[in-house]
């Protein structure tokens, strides 16, 4: 039995991960808008989007896997270099301003429990982790630091302290309701943005071909087509539970405040304080250290997934030796993207926005650039020419280009409505 759960440790590999990363400190801030602003009428959002994020990311893992290249070589080898250029870029910008959000976030999150100055706790959180990424294996990071991300199920056990109207909990899921106004269309598309963001599915694509190149026995799928039946059922179920428990935690994030938050008539949340007020009431002190750990937590655990995923995507389209596993005199150029981009999250620290706004916007800001990014790779995975038999499913095609069209209409009324 002990070898099994180890091999079955081993090969919980990128979609757990991805699962885990996708709760970073702008989806707690955006879930938890989401609650105090609109109560259970977004709960919806996280059910919607549970079969749209496992379509997308289990077809990012297939490209990877089936060709042994990350997404962006594949896009490179289907558009013009310009056209993924743009794209790559649209990602870079993305991508720091996620980062600057989270690592504020963090240092906002250090200071509720420690006090101190919030702008020494970020920059330490962005140097540590910057070395942390530059000299520790991934995997061994990764694997310290996923567990951190459990402290979010104190919202789980949150909800069952309190009196709550489940009827009105299942209408809130399962119906569809929203203000048509500028600022719930704009809620929407942060919560869509923050739930299924492009650095994902860059992440997962080239996590996929760095599993592949360390097993000796491995190979692009469409090389070695009898592995194929195995690595796309291990793909697709692992997809799936990853993509589960990062939903089950936004929506008992949105629950809590909803019924702590919004219940009380505090509808915009400004601070982090005031997020983590959302707990402290109810369950003490304890589950307000839990907050702030897992704000740490999973900002720790998704700021290398961020700055990775540029790094993957632009060493690609400049033909570098890339990966995390490589030491820093292999793959300089690798890292220094790493480190730029951390570097300059930091500016988004030094400035006047708050963090709780910076982390809304910065999911705003990534809905917006899922769709372009989103086409492209739909067009990929259907291309016989780079996925030989192993195109996308019908399924995944059916799902993928809802997922795409649900998050042009949202940006579209979006910008319709401001």
């Amino acid at each position: 039995m002990a070898v099994s759960l180890q091999s079955l440790s081993k090969r919980l590999g990128p979609g757990v991960i991805t699962g885990a990363a996708d709760d970073d400190p702008s989806g707690i801030a955006t879930y938890s808008q989401a609650g105090a602003q609109q109560g259970f009428g977004l709960l919806w959002t996280v059910v919607v989007t549970w079969p749209m994020m496992v379509a997308v990311q289990s077809v990012s893992a297939r490209i990877g896997r089936v060709t042994g290249h990350g997404l962006a070589a594949n896009m490179l080898a289907v558009f013009p270099r310009p056209v993924v250029t743009g794209l790559v870029a649209l990602l870079f910008l993305a991508n720091t301003i996620n980062i600057g959000a989270d690592l504020s976030a963090m240092g906002a999150a250090a200071k509720l429990v420690m006090g101190g100055s919030q702008h020494l706790y970020t920059l330490l959180f962005a140097l540590g982790t910057l070395l942390a990424v530059v000299f520790i294996p991934y995997h061994i990071y990764v694997g310290v630091l996923k567990w951190l991300t459990f402290s979010l199920f104190a919202y789980v056990g949150i909800v069952f302290t309190v009196h709550i109207d489940w009827g009105r909990v299942a209408m809130g899921a399962l119906l569809p309701r929203f203000d048509r106004t500028g600022d719930s269309y704009m809620l929407i598309v942060a919560i869509f943005g923050t739930t299924i963001s492009p650095y994902l599915f860059f992440w997962q694509s080239s996590q996929e071909v760095e599993e592949e190149e360390a097993d000796p026995g491995a190979g692009p799928l469409v090389d070695h087509p009898e592995q194929a039946s195995r690595e796309l059922n291990r793909i697709g179920w692992e997809t799936m539970v990853g993509m589960a428990v990062s939903n089950v935690v936004a929506f008992f994030i949105i629950l809590t405040t909803a019924v702590t938050m919004h219940a009380n008539g505090h509808t915009d949340i400004q601070t982090s304080e005031q997020a983590a007020v959302a707990l402290r009431p109810i369950a003490g002190d304890a589950a307000f250290l839990l907050f702030s750990l897992g704000i740490v937590g999973t900002g720790l655990l998704a700021v290398p997934v961020l700055a990775g995923s540029t790094a993957y995507a632009m060493g690609e389209v400049r033909g570098w030796r890339i990966g995390l596993e490589h030491k820093l005199g292999e793959a300089q150029a690798f890292y220094a993207v790493i480190a730029i981009s951390i570097l300059l999250g930091i500016a988004v620290e030094i400035s006047p926005l708050d963090p709780i706004k910076a982390l809304v916007w910065s999911a705003v800001v990534n809905g917006v650039i899922t769709v372009p990014i989103l086409i492209a790779m739909m067009i990929v995975a259907s291309s016989m020419r780079q996925m030989g038999g192993f195109v996308a499913t019908r399924g995944q095609r059916i799902f993928g280009w809802i997922t795409t069209a649900m998050m042009a209409v949202a940006a579209v009324a979006m910008f319709g409505t401001m």
